[in-house]
């Protein structure tokens, strides 16, 4: 009995006890054994009708037989038609890709107060999936280590349960996966459906921005539902919590406060030294004393920064044999910024993103265009500039053609939104993230 088929086989065996031959053959003559893990047996049957009869009248007696032949409760799944079986062969087939994230463990995570909360949730998660908290709803700022918890709990489960189907998506990539199966037809629909449904673990990064869509908001909510009866895990994270998510639906904030609600701040001083220590130890490299406390003093809100940081310095080290100190230390953050311009973005980097966000062109955004839906995404530029940069605010002006008390104005009319406003307060956040993650 080395698969799901030869199982089978022996269950239609051990029912003959109970069931006449002619009936096994009536119903289930056609039926195909899909899968068999450690805890479920899936059982596939061309009819819906036929469906229907083996859930009403045989599943107990499958349940029995499997129990005898596994000395343990199995969870018996049925399925039908060409669609729900591709669906299920997708949630299969699609197995996390952690064969470039196997640095991403609870090993490696390094545990300070500003995280000790998050983790302990993740880690209690991934030993019960499903009994300890569900959902686990995870918040805090880019870079603090967010989807690291998530791959370690993804990386945990798998070794404990091998055979779990694991989803791991992006929330705007569920909405662009959603967008194409809707465009190829009512089948790709379904096949998207099943595909998450059937899921085992639903990891959902940055689910914030599902938030406003409709339809997305929709299959999500029905996708939640789906998985949370069944006693799936599903862990979400964002860059904030879900009442502070405005435009998402009360219902789905509702069901995103069902289980867990962890935060994860900034690293503090003794944290961020810590990290670093880990990650040139996991390279094999030894840091000086000096060099660590200043990238520890200058790098304060980003874990990933840190870590470039210190690879970056071993790098510059082993390729150009340069020695380790704080002038090295100090060429290895500037180009850090280099490689990545939204950690020290330009006035043009910022102009690029608001425009995109608001839908309009840079050019029509610093034209002398005083329609609404110009002035305002322009205003919020100016101010972003402002946060982001270290302009003046005349050399903001001359970036978008105007003179410095019109950028003060600007500046002004944004600060006093964002403090009476949170959906206000919530698009700045919205562009800062896409901004510092170009």
């Amino acid at each position: 009995m080395n698969n799901a088929q030869d199982v089978f086989k022996k269950m239609l065996s051990l029912m003959e006890r109970d069931i006449t031959p002619i009936t096994i053959a009536t119903w289930f003559e056609d039926a195909v054994a899909v899968d068999l893990t450690e805890h479920s047996f899936v059982l596939y049957t061309p009819s819906e009708f036929k469906k229907e009869i083996i859930s009403q009248r045989f599943l107990t007696v499958l349940s029995s037989v499997l129990k005898e032949l596994f000395n343990g409760e199995m969870e018996i799944f049925l399925i039908c038609g060409e669609e729900e079986l591709a669906a299920y062969k997708a949630a299969s087939s699609e197995k996390l890709d952690r064969s470039a994230n196997d640095y991403y463990t609870f090993k490696h995570f390094v545990v300070g107060s500003s995280n000790r909360f998050a983790h302990a949730a993740a880690v209690a998660v991934s030993k019960s999936p499903a009994a300890a908290y569900n959902p686990l709803f995870i918040y805090g700022q880019s870079g603090l280590g967010k989807t690291h918890l998530l791959y370690a709990i993804a990386g945990e489960i798998e070794h404990c349960y091998p055979n779990y189907r694991i989803l791991y998506i992006k929330g705007d990539d569920f909405t662009n996966e959603l967008i194409t199966s809707i465009q190829s037809g009512p089948d790709a629909v379904r096949t998207f459906r099943g595909k998450y449904r059937m899921a085992d673990l639903l990891l959902v990064d940055d689910i914030q921005f599902i938030a406003g869509k409709e339809r997305t908001q929709e299959e999500f909510f029905h996708t939640f539902n789906s998985l949370y009866e069944a006693r799936k895990q599903i862990v979400l994270t964002s860059d904030r919590p879900p009442k502070e998510i405005k435009t998402l639906e009360d219902r789905l904030k509702t069901r995103f406060e069902w289980g867990l609600i962890a935060d994860i701040q900034p690293p503090d001083y003794e944290t961020r030294m810590a990290i670093i220590k880990a990650k040139a130890m996991l390279i094999d490299f030894s840091l000086p004393e000096d060099v660590m406390q200043y990238l520890a003093g200058i790098i304060t809100t980003n874990v990933r920064q840190l870590e470039g940081a210190v690879k970056k310095i071993k790098a510059l080290n082993d390729l150009m044999e340069k020695e380790i100190n704080i002038e090295l230390a100090e060429i290895a953050i500037r180009d850090i910024f280099l490689e990545n311009p939204g950690l020290n973005p330009t006035a043009g980097l910022i102009i690029k993103e608001v425009s995109n966000y608001f839908s309009i062109t840079p050019d029509r955004l610093i034209s002398l265009n005083r329609a609404k839906d110009t002035v305002f995404p322009r205003q919020v530029a100016m101010y972003l500039v402002r946060e982001l940069t270290d302009s003046s605010l005349p050399e903001i002006g001359k970036e978008f053609g105007r003179d410095h008390s019109t950028v003060l104005h600007s500046i002004n009319k944004i600060e006093e939104m964002i403090k009476g406003d949170s959906v206000m307060k919530n698009t700045i956040n919205d562009l800062k993230t896409n901004i510092r993650e170009k």
